[in-house]
């Protein structure tokens, strides 16, 4: 069971590490990722953001862990692209 558990959390760091999303600098302000639980603390009205997909993809395929699908949809299902209009 421990080694269940220990190679399920190098799985979780590892992931995180290489996540399919990145902050941006946009006009010299650093904008963050965001998801579901901290849109209202990261989101920007005049930022434009995109689904990361491989974020999507990787929580379904990991949500037996329960860790990881918490993370890619809760804080880094969304990465800012550019400005609006």
């Amino acid at each position: 069971m421990k080694k269940i558990i220990t190679v399920l959390l190098m799985v979780f760091f590892v992931l995180t590490m290489v996540s399919c999303s990145s902050n941006k600098v946009i006009d010299g302000k650093k904008y963050k990722t965001y998801g579901l639980i901290n849109k209202d603390d990261e989101k920007d009205p005049d930022i434009e953001y995109e689904l990361v997909v491989g974020n999507l993809v990787w929580g379904c395929l990991l949500v037996e862990t329960i860790v990881a699908p918490v993370y890619f949809f809760g804080f880094d299902l969304y990465e800012p692209v550019g400005k609006k209009g």
